[in-house]
């Protein structure tokens, strides 16, 4: 059963945090450095002991999160979901808890989220008393969440902003199932979800420097689907713009605006080969999520026994991370998260007609606080969308605009502009 534990007392915050508008690659370096003096925050680890293990971890970071939101007013609400998960990772049963951070928008029930696994490991996925600094894997991720509310927690946003330390990734993304159901559970509108998984270092495994980029997974069709709806969407042609995938090109399109910024790597595949993160529990419920991490991996530093050995050093340790360039991955999930916080949320559906037509007729469904619409289109042969039009109502005709040879999709507008993730049209299913 999940439990809903209590707010973290003010009284017992510190001094506010100085308000921030960049990210800081001396507070990421900091944060991490403090993540990793925890000594180990494997998921069995003591969870009551005052500076060692998992619990320490997690009540500091819920500690951090309260002096965010008392600096600025109260804007921050900090709250633990709780419940006991069992498995081959986990046999005796464990307490699985997510720290959480509510920026109320002005709509309390859709949220985007922005998240990170607090918990670490090492070579034995057991072993919960040998030292697991988890510096790039994944307190990267978590400084990265602390520093995106420093940031925003300053202004006003349409949704809510949850900003997340998940417990028990390593052990079988237990804190992704618990937040997920959570979001089912208390019948959130999730908007996307940006989970922050391996993101602060630039030299990988062969010792190659890639530091001008961060890859970013996402599905296509969509794991919720069930076949037919698979292959509906194979008929219309949406196999590159589901939910997550159509959040995945929003990331990239937010990032080529940021100066000096990151080229995003639209992965087409929900996540590494083979491999999974914490927001495949929100794929399975039909949420859109993906997953940043770096553009190139070091697996002699994940998952590894701190050793030397045949002249390599192993471990997951601050001084191989580069902070600037971490620095600028949660400069993306920062402007990310401001668009789709500002913007109404994306349309429900979206039904397109012309077969034996010149002409392409759209309709969706009211998007409410929405402002106006965008339509998209572009050539069925082309990846991104070439051309737009803006409309006051919720259906528009396309004029000479052949539905055969043509994608389309729409996004609902806030006041000022600020566009939703677009929602692919296809036909009218009876």
């Amino acid at each position: 059963m999940m439990r809903i534990l209590p707010l973290i007392p003010l009284a017992l915050l510190t001094t506010p945090a100085a308000a921030q508008t960049q990210p800081s690659p001396a507070r990421l370096k900091a944060d991490v450095e403090k993540l990793v003096s925890f000594g180990t925050r494997h998921t069995l680890s003591d969870p009551d002991h005052p500076t060692r293990g998992i619990g320490a971890a997690r009540r500091w970071f819920a500690g951090e999160l309260g002096r965010i939101g008392e600096a600025c007013g109260g804007c921050i609400e900090v709250a633990n979901v709780a419940r006991t998960f069992t498995n081959d990772r986990a046999p005796k049963g464990v307490e699985i808890v997510d720290v959480l951070g509510f920026q109320p928008g002005r709509d309390p029930k859709r949220v985007v989220i922005v998240m990170g696994h607090i918990d670490s490991r090492v070579t034995d996925v057991m072993n919960a008393t040998s030292d697991a600094p988890g510096a790039n894997d994944d307190a990267s991720g978590v400084a990265l969440v602390l520093e995106a509310a420093r940031i925003l927690s300053r202004e006003k946003f349409d949704a809510t902003i949850v900003y997340a330390a998940l417990s028990g990734e390593e052990q079988g993304l237990f804190g992704g199932t618990l937040l997920a159901e959570t979001a089912r559970e208390r019948g959130w509108t999730v908007s996307a979800v940006l989970n922050n998984d391996i993101v602060g270092n630039t030299v990988g495994q062969d010792g190659r420097r890639v530091a001008d980029r961060v890859r970013v997974f996402s599905e296509g069709i969509r794991e919720v689907e069930p076949l037919p709806g698979q292959l509906a969407r194979r008929a219309d042609g949406g196999e590159d713009d589901g939910p997550s995938r159509a959040l995945a090109k929003a990331v990239d399109g937010v990032a080529g605006k940021l100066p000096r910024g990151l080229d995003v790597f639209v992965v087409r595949r929900f996540d590494r080969f083979g491999r999974g993160g914490d927001h495949s529990p929100f794929l399975k419920l039909g949420y859109p999520a993906v997953r940043f991490s770096v553009g190139v991996e070091n697996y002699d530093q994940q998952h590894q026994d701190l050793r030397s050995a045949d002249g390599k050093v192993y471990g997951d340790t601050v001084d191989k991370m580069d902070f600037a360039y971490l620095a600028k991955v949660t400069a993306i999930n920062v402007a990310t998260l401001r668009r789709l916080a500002t913007a109404p949320a994306a349309p429900a559906s979206v039904t397109i007609g012309g077969a034996l037509a010149t002409d392409t007729s759209v309709k969706w469904a009211p998007v409410p606080g929405a402002s106006g619409y965008r339509v998209h289109w572009r050539r069925a042969d082309a990846q991104d969308w070439q051309q737009h039009v803006d409309v006051k109502d919720a259906q528009a005709t396309i004029e000479g605009v052949i539905v055969d040879d043509t994608f389309v999709g729409v996004s609902a507008l806030a006041a000022d502009g600020t566009e939703s993730l677009v929602t692919f049209g296809g036909r009218e299913r009876r």
